[in-house]
């Protein structure tokens, strides 16, 4: 059964910081790129981030470049998602998605503000 299960989201003041984690499992996620998204209420879901299979290449949205950090271990079967200098319109839910494959998280909710 595959699975892909988010953790790590809350309610965190603008500035904050917060660091998702997704929990992979039946398929092979060393052999997988990985991304996360996000959707606001009332709104599309938007690609976030996106990462390589061994974690070499990196891809960001405009909006969160140079404040969100994605990362693997392909060890642990897990990727990452680190926050940092959080806006409420980063206030969404947050998937982690496998390309390829069609593979999507239930979600976890970011709600930043003061």
């Amino acid at each position: 059964q595959v699975q892909l299960v988010e953790s790590g989201g809350g309610l965190v003041q603008p500035g904050g910081s917060l660091r998702l984690s997704c929990a992979a499992s039946g398929f092979t996620f060393s052999s997988a790129a990985m991304s996360w998204y996000r959707q606001a209420p009332g709104k599309e879901r938007e690609l976030v981030a996106s990462i390589s299979v061994s974690g070499g290449i990196t891809n960001y949205a405009d909006s969160v470049k140079g404040r969100f950090t994605v990362s693997r271990d392909n060890a642990k079967n897990t990727v990452y998602l680190q926050m940092n200098s959080l806006k409420p319109e980063d206030t969404a839910v947050y998937y982690c998605y496998a390309p390829r494959r069609g593979y999507w998280g239930q979600g976890t909710q970011v709600t930043v503000s003061s």
